[in-house]
């Protein structure tokens, strides 16, 4: 009852008239950007955030959630109409998603991606609720020792799983920690990775970095491959499900929700490989298999009810330990500690009016974005008409203002080009921005708590090793360890090996071609997913 007395004074604090009226200009935000392709959530709350220094914490960080859980919503708009995913959580949806659109079924896809987006994100909050405030006790007992431990975990678990190699992880993961440590060490006083810049003498701010790596580096390499050629947009007719519609969603949005919140709330979880995996059971459990590949609807209520539930159970781990998991909350990462609050533990012992207020304020955006997804379908499918020279040059505008604006220094901008010259770079040559962001948000951190365990220890290396830390250990062995391993399992049942493939496939066609390529390699390794199925049935 305590988690719920609690929720209820977040309640008070979310429905105050400022806050409310945040959490549905985030919502809309969230909503229209995640309908543009190409520019996610995560790009959306790193231009803002220059933008929102002078708002209240709490107020700041509604505003941010409302364009997190907008965002999913809005990337099955552009997955349904387009074929071309807002985001990368929404590639599955587009599957089964443009086919529907493409047989007259466009408004019927739309209504079961935003009812099942609002019972998933519903379910899966109140999930939030319940799970965060145990996690949050646990992790107070939790040794310097065995928090290094977690890290490393999560700084292995984004190279290892979420990343197109392993290889182009690391080298993402290298290039974060690298950053994350330029400055003054808090313990010589000495200065290191300055080359002598006294302006880098207090590190990199870490808006600029974020501004930087996902709206410069992203608008850049847009623009490097934009094509000039008409959008053709299917036309959205009112959204209704028919009885049977409702029929067959309702199983999936509940078995969606039960796949994607555990996979959010694991460190490193994310959401692209919980929703394939959400598609691939709900085909084995169909009633109407031949329906796969053709427009079926429990094709598109799954997975974006999975990739909704992720997003809630994203943010266990993000307040709970401060270990982001996907891109969007790596920013909402930074947004909290632009502000001095570090997450973790002791947050909601330190700060429970922003905790719970943040987790009530999800109840109310949800139940807005469906009020407004509905009706506004046609509105929002309008957006894809702008024409891309215009978004970006704007894009870019606003992230040279909000930069120089965060210091009002003009090292600042300077720095804006050069990081996003890197996020560039590394859309050109695959490596995942996540562990980036991730080694330099937590680098430091990872880096304090190494050094306090080791002090504890009179610099032993015993020191590092506590019972939890050795079973964080032994994951960290298991998941570098796991191409070995899947080799050795047996090839009957669920084709593991060739679903870990598909999903390293998508991811490549991600960074090298552009989500559009990303579909047909999804589609081809989805075929060849069933062909192994066939055989091993055979």
């Amino acid at each position: 009852m305590d988690a719920f007395g609690s929720l209820l004074e977040g309640f008070g604090t979310a429905l105050t008239p400022t806050n409310v009226a945040f959490a549905l200009l985030g919502v809309l935000l969230g909503t229209a950007i995640g309908v543009l392709p190409g520019i996610g959530p995560a790009m959306a709350v790193a231009l803002l955030l220059p933008l929102t220094r002078g708002l209240d914490v709490t107020t700041a960080l509604i505003m941010f959630a409302g364009i997190y859980y907008g965002g999913m919503y809005g990337g099955s708009t552009t997955s349904i109409l387009l074929n071309t995913p807002g985001e990368s959580a929404s590639v599955v949806t587009a599957i089964e998603g443009n086919k529907m659109a493409r047989s007259g079924r466009a408004a019927q896809a739309l209504a079961t991606a935003a009812i099942g987006s609002f019972v998933a994100g519903t379910i899966a909050t109140l999930l939030l609720a319940l799970v965060a405030p145990l996690v949050a006790d646990l992790a107070v007992e939790v040794s310097p020792a065995d928090m290094f431990a977690i890290m490393v975990l999560a700084f292995i678990a984004v190279t290892s799983v979420l990343g197109s190699s392993r290889v182009r992880g690391l080298a993402s993961l290298g290039l974060g920690l690298a950053i994350g440590l330029i400055g003054i060490d808090a313990t010589s006083g000495q200065q290191r990775l300055t080359f002598g810049i006294g302006e880098l003498a207090d590190g990199i701010d870490i808006v600029v970095v974020a501004v930087g790596l996902f709206a410069v580096g992203e608008a850049l390499w847009t623009a490097a491959h934009l094509r000039r050629r008409p959008v053709e947009v299917i036309p959205v007719g009112n959204p209704r499900m028919s009885r049977s519609d409702w029929r067959r969603s309702w199983k999936p949005w509940l078995r969606g929700t039960a796949i994607g919140f555990p996979f959010g709330a694991v460190p490193a979880g994310g959401a692209e490989v919980p929703t394939f995996l959400s598609y691939v059971t709900e085909k084995r459990l169909s009633r109407h298999p031949e329906e796969f590949g053709t427009g079926a609807i429990e094709g598109v209520a799954g997975p974006e009810a999975t990739n909704n539930a992720s997003a809630a159970g994203g943010l266990v781990p993000l307040l709970t330990l401060g270990i982001p998991v996907t891109a969007t909350a790596a920013v909402l990462l930074a947004a909290i500690e632009s502000y001095g609050i570090q997450p973790g533990p002791q947050l909601f012992d330190s700060e429970p009016e922003l905790v719970w207020g943040l987790i009530a304020s999800l109840f109310i955006g949800n139940t807005a974005l469906l009020v407004l997804n509905l009706p506004l379908a046609p509105l929002w499918a309008r957006l894809l008409r702008i024409p891309r020279t215009y978004l970006y040059a704007g894009i870019l505008f606003f992230a040279s203002l909000g930069a120089y604006a965060t210091n009002a220094n003009v090292f600042d901008l300077f720095m804006l080009l050069v990081i996003g010259a890197l996020g560039f770079m590394m859309r050109r040559f695959g490596l995942p921005l996540l562990p980036a962001i991730v080694g330099v948000i937590l680098g430091p951190f990872a880096e304090a708590e190494l050094r306090q365990a080791l002090q504890i220890s009179n610099g032993a290396i015993g020191g590092l090793i506590d019972p939890l830390s050795v079973v964080v250990y032994v994951i960290v062995a298991l998941v570098l360890l796991w191409p070995l391993v899947r080799l050795l399992l047996p090839t009957k049942g669920v084709h593991v090996p060739v679903l870990d493939e598909a999903v390293h496939e998508i991811e490549e066609a991600h960074h090298h071609h552009g989500t559009t390529d990303a579909i047909s390699v999804e589609a081809q390794a989805k075929r060849r997913f069933d062909r192994s199925q066939d055989s091993d049935s055979s």
